[in-house]
């Protein structure tokens, strides 16, 4: 196990935050002619609290009372600049120097990007952090606290010491919603439990062409699957009813509704982009049943909190003379088929200043958008000249107060549902088991269950424990590899970035004769078994995109290290560690057995755990995996399909009996 020195641990502050929250609660009721909310610190309220005492709650800060009271009551009291801030969502790194703008521009809601976390990164710096802007959001008028998101998409990438789980791609291809849900729930736990009580996840896309930047976020090619493994959104938000108010639960997000993952080859303008961002190019019989399919139970069955549009057009072939347009523009698809036809009552966040993108100047930008149905506005640093140019779309009578109304009322409903008016400040209790035995468990059963194993010829797996084996290719040691992208960083990055069990430490851990050479420059003779590692090094989104500088090809140095090894060594097994399927149709018959391992995160002795025979192989394939890099887009279903494996190929194997 690689971990970084442990933290000491910093005060519990809790009890002065908790004292704050009653404070400030009990002087907006002063204030508003009500007594202290329940729970709040009467004695902390100094005079006037006996006097607050003897009225009536005010209702929204009454717990006892429904949720839609509590709402309505609010937003009946809130100013246009009130209503507007809610809706204003900013990044940490735009405020920190001056958290009083949280105050003054009543931001409803603030988010880290990929890689933006503090110093140091431990998880009692993240709850202080997040503790102190909800201190200045808790401030304002009427103390709504805030809402703070961020892209727990494989775990919480963002904070060192973490659980990494694999990505929805190797979720996908273990075929288990129950362990998904379990998965997810480790991750919302461990979000939490260091302040943040929004994630950026579930991704519900349906990748249908394997080139794109982004086919390890979804969980496969079949709507089918990704239905079946929204038991995600239960493990973020649990079930019943008040188990958002959990400390170890979270606000989910469904996202990029919809048609990312489908968009067509070369269709993209965002920079150097092929396919993220890029147009859907379909009619509205497909659109339907593959893209938008995945939304409806995840509105009706899974109530999931908030949905994320894409920055993905969608162009029409069965409408004459239909343009690309784009998601964020387009009402028809979010206000008439999701809250209308399917009853949403969730809220809409823009992804990172995706409304920039649409046609017109800014106020023309946000006018289209939340006429079309936005409802949150993720600002990062042009938080302060959205809400100038909402407020006077609004005094201009352009845009309804009624569209306000509705999206501030989606918005308070989440934070009422999450707890928030009641506990603002992190319950840090749950900080001991972030990155625990107990959660790293999970994590290991999850990269056994998602490896898929496409080749094992002779019956070449499991291995035995006293073969000699030999190790090659640089990702078998290398955890920022192997667990790609959204770790610790945007794009993620090679090298020993996180705590985590590596898959040569794995191998090592079960076998006793172990050479390990990154480039099979090491001696080969006496080995019995060659093990060579494969993959790809980390990347996200559309700088991953084929064709912006990435290939499915295997790299030069991998295609030598299979040549080396494979011919020295009478038994050959290739691990492909990657975010999508390689090509490797020239090299396959060089191989006994070929595993394709996605990527794992930080528990790489689960991919040992099959290799051993400790856990049997049961892992199938969530894509179609092509014979090379210009059959793609293939799919199950396709007319003439034929690709070197089948969508749901996987062989299986029995436990070594010791």
């Amino acid at each position: 196990m690689r971990h970084h020195p442990p933290q000491d641990a910093l005060p519990d502050r809790r009890p002065s935050r908790r004292r704050v929250a009653g404070a400030l609660l009990a002087a907006a009721a002063t204030a508003l002619g009500a007594a202290p909310a329940p729970g709040a610190s009467v004695a902390a309220t100094g005079p006037g609290a006996a006097t607050a005492a003897h009225h009536r709650p005010a209702p929204y800060l009454d717990a006892r009372l429904p949720v839609e009271r509590r709402v309505a009551d609010l937003l009946g009291r809130m100013t246009l600049q009130e209503k507007v801030g809610q809706m204003t969502q900013t990044e940490r790194g735009s405020v920190d120097a001056d958290r009083s703008r949280i105050t003054d521009l009543a931001f409803g809601s603030l988010l880290s990007g990929g890689g933006s976390a503090p110093t140091p990164n431990t998880p009692e710096a993240w709850a202080d952090m997040v503790d102190a802007y909800q201190e200045r959001a808790l401030a304002t008028r009427l103390h709504i606290p805030l809402l703070y998101g961020i892209d727990s998409v494989h775990g919480d990438g963002n904070l060192v010491g973490a659980t990494v789980f694999p990505h929805d791609i190797a979720l996908g291809a273990t075929r288990d919603p129950a362990l998904v849900r379990e998965v997810e729930h480790v991750t919302a736990a461990e979000t939490r439990a260091t302040g943040p009580q929004w994630v950026f996840a579930p991704c519900l896309c349906v990748v249908r062409d394997d080139r794109w930047g982004r086919t390890y976020e979804s969980f496969g090619e079949d709507p089918a699957l990704v239905e079946r493994m929204e038991t995600a959104i239960d493990g973020f938000q649990g079930t019943r009813p008040g188990d958002l108010a959990r400390p170890d639960r979270v606000l989910a997000t469904a996202k990029h509704f919809a048609g990312d993952g489908d968009t067509a080859y070369g269709t993209s303008t965002t920079g150097t982009y092929t396919l993220d961002q890029g147009v859907t190019v379909t009619d509205h019989a497909h659109f339907a049943k593959v893209d938008l399919a995945p939304y409806v139970p995840a509105v009706r069955r899974h109530r999931v909190g908030s949905i994320m549009p894409s920055y993905s057009s969608v162009r029409w072939t069965d409408v004459p003379g239909s343009t690309p347009v784009k998601m964020s523009a387009d009402r028809e698809l979010l206000t008439g088929f999701l809250k209308e036809r399917n009853g949403f009552d969730g809220f809409l966040i823009s992804d990172w200043e995706a409304v920039h993108q649409l046609p017109g100047d800014f106020p023309a930008q946000v006018r289209t958008a939340v006429d079309a149905g936005m409802d949150m506005f993720m600002e990062p640093y042009s938080a302060p000249q959205f809400e100038q140019t909402l407020t006077a779309e609004v005094e201009a009578g352009r845009v309804p107060v009624s569209r306000i109304d509705d999206a501030v009322r989606r918005i308070l409903r989440a934070k009422f549902r999450l707890g928030l008016f009641e506990h603002p400040y992190t319950d840090r209790t749950g900080i001991p088991a972030i990155g625990s035995p107990a959660h790293r468990a999970v994590a290991r059963r999850a990269v056994a269950a998602s490896q898929v194993l496409l080749r094992n010829r002779q019956r070449t797996l499991p291995l035995s424990p006293s073969a000699r084996i030999y190790v090659a290719g640089a990702d078998a040691d290398d955890l920022g590899n192997q667990s790609g992208g959204w770790t610790v960083t945007w794009q993620g990055r090679s090298g020993d970035t996180i705590p985590g069990t590596t898959i040569l430490e794995g191998i090592r851990q079960d076998a006793a004769h172990v050479t390990y050479s990154a480039d099979a420059s090491a001696p080969t003779a006496g080995h019995d078994v060659g093990i060579v590692v494969v993959g790809e090094t980390p990347y996200a989104e559309g700088v991953g995109d084929v064709g912006n500088g990435h290939t499915l090809e295997l790299s030069a140095a991998d295609r030598a290290n299979v040549d080396r090894v494979c011919a020295a060594i009478r038994t050959c097994v290739v691990l492909d560690v990657a975010g999508r399927p390689q090509i490797v149709t020239d090299r396959l018959p060089r191989t006994d057995a070929f595993v394709m391992s996605w990527l794992p995160g930080s528990e790489g002795g689960g991919v040992a755990d099959v290799l051993f025979g400790k856990r049997p192989f049961t892992g199938r394939l969530p894509v179609s995996w092509p014979r090379s890099e210009a059959q793609e887009p293939v799919n199950a279903g396709d007319p003439r399909h034929d690709p070197l494996f089948p969508y749901g190929y996987g062989l299986t194997t029995h436990r070594r009996h010791r």
